[in-house]
């Protein structure tokens, strides 16, 4: 059987805004748009498909307005929903403030995504070949994380365990992220979540201690904006330069960059190849409105042969 991705994370609803100023406490201020949009992770899933890797969502879905958007969403992506509707939930919905600089904003609230069971997460048979996908979002879920982490525990030999941080995970130290830890394959976060997480001032010193946190054969990718990203596996570390674009909305192109790397990754591509890719798509997608903005594989062919020309 092919590669999978099996997503373990939370696909919300996303009312997306674009403001030319925040509001200060207490004030208001007037959106220049406004949409619904299915997001969360969504967006890597939605990546990662239209990039030729199979994709299950082992997350909840609730039952209501925007449960039965993130269906139809997920549905019109060809991912396969692996988990039943919640009977008393819908699906969470999280605010997405849009500024001019193409800086983003969020206000979340938790719905059905924030819990799972065994049952849930024993409706796929995981293969070795699959890559198991963890949000940090997922280890602040009471109702969520200990039956996720035991899960993990079991999984096959071979399965990829893929961590994305987000913004909320912010140091090693919990127990849970204590478990996660040994468990990662590849770790995938931002240049800001890195040093956070890490508690360096430079990626090439967060590179290196997340290096010492994780296995040795572990691959380790920072994004690094418009640079591109950094790799490292093992000692050795590496840039892969970005692409020039003038972006419009920054949100979901960290979702885009690592949904098309594990579809390259998947591929047979090298970490280096992948990362290419995910760059390119990263760069397509900032220059779109909306959170799932990743472009299909034709799409970042055309790019990367526009910039090597």
């Amino acid at each position: 059987m092919p590669a999978r991705l099996l997503y373990t994370g939370q696909v919300v609803v996303d009312l997306v805004m674009a403001l030319d100023a925040l509001p200060r406490s207490g004030g208001d201020v007037l959106a220049r748009s406004a949409s619904f949009e299915t997001g969360g992770g969504f967006n890597v899933m939605a990546a990662a498909c239209r990039n030729g890797l199979q994709t299950v969502y082992l997350g909840r879905h609730g039952n209501g307005r925007f449960g039965d958007l993130a269906r139809q969403a997920m549905t019109a992506e060809g991912i396969e929903i692996a988990t039943p509707g919640s009977d008393d939930q819908d699906t969470g919905l999280s605010v997405a403030l849009i500024e001019p600089s193409a800086e983003r904003s969020f206000i979340s609230y938790v719905g059905a995504e924030g819990g799972l069971s065994r049952d849930d997460l024993h409706s796929v048979t995981v293969q070795p070949d699959d890559f198991v996908f963890v949000s940090g979002y997922s280890l602040l879920h009471t109702h969520k994380v200990s039956t996720l982490l035991s899960w993990l525990a079991e999984l096959p030999k071979g399965a990829g365990v893929v961590f994305d941080p987000g913004p909320l995970v912010n140091s090693p130290d919990s127990a849970e992220m204590q478990a996660v830890l040994p468990m990662i394959t590849l770790w995938t976060s931002n240049c800001e979540e890195a040093l956070r997480f890490t508690g360096c001032e430079m990626i090439a010193d967060a590179l290196e201690q997340l290096a010492k946190w994780l296995n040795e054969d572990a691959l380790i990718v920072v994004r690094d904006g418009p640079q591109g990203c950094w790799l490292r596996q093992g000692s050795k570390a590496q840039h892969v330069g970005g692409f020039p674009v003038t972006a419009i909305d920054t949100n979901g192109a960290g979702d885009a960059h690592a949904g098309v790397l594990l579809a390259g990754l998947a591929a047979g591509l090298s970490a280096e190849q992948a990362a290419v890719r995910a760059n390119a798509a990263a760069a397509i997608a900032v220059t779109r409105w909306g959170p799932a903005t990743a472009p299909k594989a034709d799409e970042v062919d055309v790019l990367i042969k526009a910039c090597t020309v």
